[in-house]
């Protein structure tokens, strides 16, 4: 099972899913999350450019084109938004998860319900952390819920 985990950067909650999950041999991908590599991928491939949106604009097609494949790819998506910064990406992946048909999980906290009601209206299960996460991923892989 190849699970894609999107979302914020700027915790360890993607290593804690991995760790916990381990054992369940469940595969797991996930954005590049070094904010440099990410910004300047565009440019370092395809040329500099002198305007800001054009840098962007390049950096975010790249990593569009890495993000759809991985998400196509995957069995499950989960979306964390965090507490610090809007994760419009984060949004946009779930939207395109959930366009897809793919089994999307989506983890916040409970200050977060309003303003992403619609985005939870479309993930099979909304959690508020990576310890509920692998808990759903065990209970995919053996059937048994602890």
């Amino acid at each position: 099972m190849m699970v894609y985990l999107s979302g914020e950067i700027h915790t360890d909650w993607r290593a804690e899913i991995e760790a916990a999950a381990e054992a369940l041999g469940v595969k797991f991908s996930g954005p590049v999350t070094d904010h440099a590599t990410s910004d300047d991928a565009g440019v370092r491939i395809m040329g500099p450019e002198d305007n800001k949106f054009w840098h962007d604009h390049k950096g975010a097609k790249l990593n569009a084109i890495r993000t759809r494949n991985a998400i196509d790819s995957a069995d499950i998506v989960v979306v964390r938004f965090g507490e610090k910064y809007k994760q419009w990406n984060a949004a946009f992946d779930a939207g395109y998860a959930a366009a897809k048909g793919k089994a999307l999980i989506v983890m916040h906290g409970s200050d977060h319900q309003h303003a992403l009601k619609e985005v939870d209206a479309a993930a099979l299960a909304v959690v508020e952390t990576p310890q509920q996460v692998v808990k759903i991923l065990q209970y995919v892989v053996s059937g048994v819920a602890e």
